[in-house]
This record gives C-alpha cells, structure tokens and sequence, in this order.
C-alpha cells in the first residue's frame, strides 16, 4: 500500500458576489447565512474535513469581516495534530491592487504552498452547496497520472451559458474548456445536457507552481483558472475530468447524488434553501454520518407559545427549519426557514421564506416568498410577497419573484411618506 499524499485545500472565497446582492451589499458572498444554521462556506469545509484533509487555507478578499470572525468563531482545528483553517486575506504581493483572477489569487500565495510542500493542491470554490468525498477525486486523480483534475456535473444545455463547459474524450480526458460559452457544445451521447466545471480542480503541487508563474508572466492572460489556465491545458490534454454524479459519502440518500447548486443568483440561493424544507427534502441536513459543521452561537433553544386555537393565535412551523433562540409567539411559519434569535409575533403568517439572524415579524404581517436581512423589523400589519408590482417600489425583487428586504428598506419608507 502507497504511503498516502499530502494534500493542501485552497478555498477561494473572495468573490464578491454581485449577483447576489443585496445579501452580499455588506458580506463577502461565501458568508451568506445558508439552511438557518450554517453560512455557504461551511458546505466545503466540511467536505475536506469530513473527507480527511485538514489543512486548509482560505483565500480572502471582498468584504471579509463576516467570513473572518466566522472562521474563528467555529473552525478552530487541532493544532497539536497540524489541522488547521487558515483566513489568508489579500496580501497584494504584486503591488496596490485586488487578485486579478483566481489563477493570481492563488498564484499570490504560492509561498503557503511552498511552505506546506504538499504533494497535490486542491482548489475549490467557496460558495457553492454540495457534499463530496473528496478521497475519491483524489485517488482517482492519482490513477490517471495526469496534473490536472476537474470535478464537472452535467447540467441542461440553457444552463451551460453560466459556466464552465467541458468536452471529454471516451477516457474522460478533457479535449476543450470554455468559460461561459455563448453556444455550449453538448455532450456526444445527451444532446440536452453540457459537461459543466464545478469549480473544483485538483493540482500536482509541483506543476501548479510551474503553470501559475508562466501564467504569470503572460501579458495576454487574465490570470483566471477558468478563462486561461485550464482553456490551454485542455488543448495540452493535460486535464482528467472526475464525474462528480458518481460521488458517494456514507450516509446519502439517493436524492443527494449528484447534488451540486451554484446559488450566485438570489432565485436560485432561494431554491437551494427551499431544498431543505421538504419532509423528504433533495438535501439532507441530519445524516450524522456526514455532518455539516459550523459554529454554533450560546442561545437558548428554539420557543412555540400560545395554543389559543379558537382566536387563531396559535404558535406552529409546519414543514419549516427553526434555529436556536426563536419565538414563535402565536404566529405561523409554513415551509420557512429561520435563523438564529427570529420572533414572529401573534396573528402573523410567513410562507416560503428564509429570515436571518435577529428578525422579527409584527402582529398581523403576512411574507410570502421573501428573504428577510439580518435585524430586519418588520412592522405589524405588512404585506410583501403577494403583489410583486408594489414590492418592487419598496424592495428589492428578483427575476423568479423573490423579494429581498434589508433593514434599510422600512427606514427609506417612512422618509418617503413623512
């Protein structure tokens, strides 16, 4: 039996998430409060921990506070067994400017890498919802004897045009890469479907030192993994493209294969969460088996009060995830999802919505397919969610009809109508 590799886990989370602001006007996007109880980070760093790889190093940039004190809060590994999660902030070794591209970001901490002296790198993505044994990628890659591995999933055609698109040969080696292509190419045997990057690559540490620093002195490059580096490796057939629909984890459930939702758009964070809610939900929270990890803030456990059925003041969540330190006083949350410290209050109804940390619904306030910000107070007797033409004066309100309200969002209201 081989000795095994060491392996070094790179998180990018810098991205600045514009498309899904407003939840990301004060957050890096991979701090996005995710399932009530987790932010959107914790989904990969649970897959490196739960998968054995426990020196990681998280890459940051944009807005970074939220993400920084999270990290600390809840990911303080053993030390004394050299398992560690590292935030490594923007440290602009190439002069006054933000990482130009993923490939500088990384490229920019090559020294970590060198200090480490990993045998392979690993290079994910922090804002996406998944799980994975990453083992299993890794091992793969091992028995291809290529240096390069890409983790690709196959998605809908109409879809392809918002990532990266592979085309493989019959051994899975990638003959082309195209970021974000305007007319993706298929796959031979499913014309509906693409061969889609995850944004998960795979290094030999040796030869990603190698790439990044020519990468780095080309001048016609914008020294990003997906629109540079991997388009001229494909070309070099130096590429093995790892199945992620054939990933398994202990635990999982059939629904779980295959589950991989990249929520940088606000209906499709939306979706994701609304994946949780279900009796059977697609995405399974409570496998102990696989735990997604997090901190865990001293609060006191989640309330119901008032059972007064015949003045419909009733305390009830039916089909929704309630976090610690929530009251539910006498109102009703239906298929929702809440954060820590919510109180909905008597005579309210919530319905299809996610609520973060510290939000409280008024009496007699009716939400509907809505995501609440952050000590968002909303008063009692408002209405959101039912007529989409006169929430969009008020707030934020997406393409698929999801409205986002921010805290700032009431206060610009009554200025208006003073």
């Amino acid at each position: 039996m081989g000795k095994e590799p060491k392996v070094l886990a790179i998180i990018l989370a810098g991205g600045e998430g514009k498309r899904l602001y407003p939840l990301t006007l004060d957050r890096v996007k991979s701090a996005v409060p995710f399932g009530g109880a987790y932010r959107i980070i914790d989904f990969v760093l649970s897959n490196f921990v739960n998968s054995g790889y426990s020196r990681i190093k998280v890459l940051t940039q944009y807005k970074s506070h939220s993400l920084n004190t999270h990290l600390s809060r809840g990911w303080r590994l053993s030390t004394l067994l050299d398992e560690y999660v590292d935030p490594v902030p923007a440290q602009m070794r190439r002069g006054p400017h933000w990482f130009q591209g993923t490939g500088d970001a990384v490229y920019q901490n090559l020294n970590l890498i060198l200090d480490e002296n990993p045998d392979l790198v690993c290079v994910f993505s922090g804002d996406h919802i998944f799980k994975m044994d990453i083992q299993q990628m890794v091992q793969e890659h091992l028995d291809t004897g290529l240096p390069v591995s890409v983790s690709a999933i196959p998605v809908p055609v109409e879809e392809a045009p918002s990532f990266g698109v592979i085309r493989i040969d019959e051994e899975w080696r990638a003959l082309s890469f195209q970021e974000k292509p305007r007319e993706p190419e298929p796959m031979p045997d499913n014309p509906g479907l693409c061969l889609a990057s995850m944004g998960n690559y795979l290094f030999d540490a040796r030869f990603l030192t190698d790439i990044l620093s020519r990468d780095a002195d080309n001048p016609d490059s914008s020294h990003d993994f997906g629109k540079d580096i991997l388009p001229a490796l494909a070309m070099e057939k130096k590429i093995h493209v790892y199945d992620f629909s054939r990933n398994t984890f202990p635990g999982m459930q059939e629904t779980e294969k295959g589950y991989w939702r990249d929520i940088g758009q606000i209906d499709a964070y939306w979706q994701a969460n609304m994946d949780l809610v279900a009796v059977s939900p697609v995405f399974n929270l409570y496998n102990p088996e696989w735990v997604i990890r997090t901190y865990r803030p001293q609060v006191p456990p989640a309330k119901f009060v008032f059972a007064d059925e015949a003045n419909r003041r009733v305390g009830i969540a039916t089909d929704s995830i309630v976090s610690g330190g929530c009251i539910i006083s006498g109102g009703h949350i239906d298929r929702t999802i809440l954060s820590t410290g919510v109180r909905i209050n008597s005579y309210s109804k919530v319905s299809e919505s996610i609520l973060f940390h510290d939000v409280e619904v008024g009496r007699y306030a009716r939400v509907r397919r809505a995501i609440v910000e952050k000590g968002v107070k909303i008063p009692p007797h408002t209405v959101i969610g039912f007529d989409l033409e006169e929430d969009s004066g008020r707030f934020h309100v997406s393409t698929g009809g999801v409205v986002v309200v921010t805290p700032g969002d009431f206060t610009r209201v009554v200025k208006e109508t003073v």
